[in-house]
């Protein structure tokens, strides 16, 4: 992992973001009953408002069929940033790099949501806005059966 961060109060742009965020989740997955890797993803969706399911719906080209919802930012982080007593070293190495990972992406994204994309497969959309306006942020997938 490098040293190299622009300052923290610096605002950064979607590619150094992707650079910030790159190391954090190079071997970092997310848990459910399958574990998933994470992906930094862009959206080409600028405005400032935020953004409806039906916009996740048309820019990932999905059929109506295809559940869309949004669900608030802590359901996201809450069972990756959580250490619970029975973790072992592993685990807590895992949700320290969890929460170094949060803590960059409360940083240098605002207007940030989480959208639920599926029933039982389902991708899950971390988006926010950077400075330039773009949005930008994490994809992952969790399983529920």
């Amino acid at each position: 992992m490098t040293n190299e961060t622009p300052e923290s109060n610096a605002p950064v742009t979607s590619s150094s973001l992707e650079e910030i965020v790159k190391p954090l989740i190079a071997d970092l997955l997310y848990p459910s009953e399958s574990d998933e890797p994470i992906f930094f993803t862009q959206c080409y969706l600028k405005q400032e408002a935020p953004l409806t399911g039906s916009q996740i719906e048309e820019w990932l080209m999905l059929p109506p069929s295809v559940f869309v919802e949004e669900i608030p930012e802590e359901e996201f982080w809450k069972p990756v940033t959580t250490v619970e007593e029975w973790y072992e070293e592993e685990e807590k190495k895992r949700t320290e790099t969890f929460c170094k990972l949060k803590q960059v992406i409360e940083q240098h994204l605002s207007v940030r949501q989480v959208f639920r994309v599926g029933d039982s497969e389902i991708d899950v959309y971390l988006l926010g806005r950077t400075v330039e306006g773009d949005r930008a942020g994490l994809k992952t997938k969790v399983v529920e059966t």
